[in-house]
């Protein structure tokens, strides 16, 4: 009995989390949001690399592979956290969340593994509002 109610009480705490705060497929970066559900750990291959500039990030989107990671490059002269949608709950990308932090002018960082296939998408919680300061990682 008890691990019934436990279940239900988190399956009632999931719906009412994700009900609340505004959230809605398009905020921000547009279209809906696949979660990435395991964290894949430190290490593995970057399949990809995202270079944040005073114009935003280039390119939007990548591509990489189940166990792949994305190198994140900060280029511009102010510091940058990168973090998962939807903002500002985040918490739809664990490799990008335990990963990346606040990027400082000149820094790079890696994700963590992307361990299972689906879509992330991204925004810079210092800036939460440009849309240039957006993208999404779909993950193969």
């Amino acid at each position: 009995m008890t691990s019934i109610r436990t279940i239900l009480i988190g399956s009632t705490a999931v719906l009412l989390i994700a009900s609340c705060g505004g959230y809605s497929p398009t905020s921000p970066g547009g279209g809906g949001v696949t979660v990435i559900v395991n964290d894949g750990g430190s290490g593995g291959t970057s399949g990809a690399t995202v270079t944040i500039g005073a114009a935003g990030v280039t390119p939007s989107t990548v591509n990489v592979a189940v166990g792949q990671t994305v190198t994140f490059v900060n280029n511009d002269s102010r510091a940058h956290q990168i973090s998962s949608d939807p903002h500002p709950q985040h918490g739809s990308c664990p490799g990008i969340e335990a990963g990346l932090g606040t990027l400082g002018a000149g820094q790079s960082r890696t994700t963590r593994i992307m361990a299972n296939a689906g879509t992330c998408r991204y925004h810079d919680h210092l800036d939460d509002t440009n849309a240039a300061l957006r993208g999404t990682i779909v993950v193969q």
